[in-house]
């Protein structure tokens, strides 16, 4: 049976492209036809997620449930929504399909464990604000006995949320700058990893030079959940790659 994934994208269309390209990488292909079947669903117009939760705008889940529809009809087998702060509506999202949606979030985290980061290790967060206060990763984080470090809340304004609002207006180096500025910030208060948990975060840095190991990208580690999702022989595994 042919796995079709289904991408609720848009938010934003930049972060979109990336995953695109990310799924691309994490797929060992040999020619066109070793790709996995995508379908992509890129609305921009679906309303400001982090303006829903501060109430001061509309709420974006009606948009994404008829996105969701559309892959549904489209033939999807699955949903990845590559915007962290998305996540916020995971679980209504989830309700109102019978279609897997992976969660970026676990992915990340399955990721990093993969890779030997045990409990106890201080994970920091770049995110926006939206995402911190929900406890996206925070929750998940702590039932794994990992310690969540966040930015403080200048930082997180004046270098996180201006460096991403920077980047979405396609000013990726006045981004990276501030980004990177957060970063150093988390490292001195003790983070041994780095989630990039914004999709527009791993945009800006790899515009600003190479690849840190400290750095965990959510983006390409639902990337890779989702090649895993594809290519599994058991329908359901979302479970992550090394």
């Amino acid at each position: 049976m042919e796995r079709i994934m289904g991408v609720l994208g848009g938010m934003g269309p930049l972060a979109t492209v990336d995953f695109m390209q990310k799924i691309i990488n994490a797929t060992p292909a040999h020619s066109d036809q070793d790709h996995i079947p995508v379908i992509t669903a890129s609305l921009p117009q679906i309303p400001d997620r982090n303006d829903a939760i501060s109430g001061i705008g509309q709420s974006p889940l009606g948009g994404m449930i008829n996105v969701i529809k559309r892959l549904e009809r489209a033939g999807a087998g699955a949903i990845a929504i590559p915007c962290n702060t998305a996540h916020c509506w995971h679980a209504a999202l989830q309700h109102a399909t019978t279609l897997p949606i992976l969660h970026i979030a676990d992915a990340a985290i399955d990721l990093m464990i993969s890779k030997g980061v045990s409990a106890g290790c201080g994970v920091g967060i770049l995110a926006t604000t939206s995402t911190l206060t929900e406890g996206i990763y925070r929750d998940r984080l702590n039932a794994r006995a990992l310690n969540c470090i966040e930015p403080d809340s200048s930082i997180q304004e004046d270098c996180v949320m201006e460096g991403i609002r920077a980047v979405k207006a396609g000013d990726l180096s006045g981004g990276s700058a501030k980004l990177m500025n957060a970063a150093a910030y988390l490292r001195r208060s003790g983070a041994e990893k780095i989630v990039l948990a914004c999709t527009e975060i791993p945009v800006a840095l790899a515009h600003a030079g190479g690849h840190d190991p400290i750095y965990v990208d959510a983006t390409d580690a639902l990337a890779k959940a989702c090649v895993v999702w594809a290519t599994s022989e058991d329908f359901a595994s979302v479970k992550q790659v090394a």
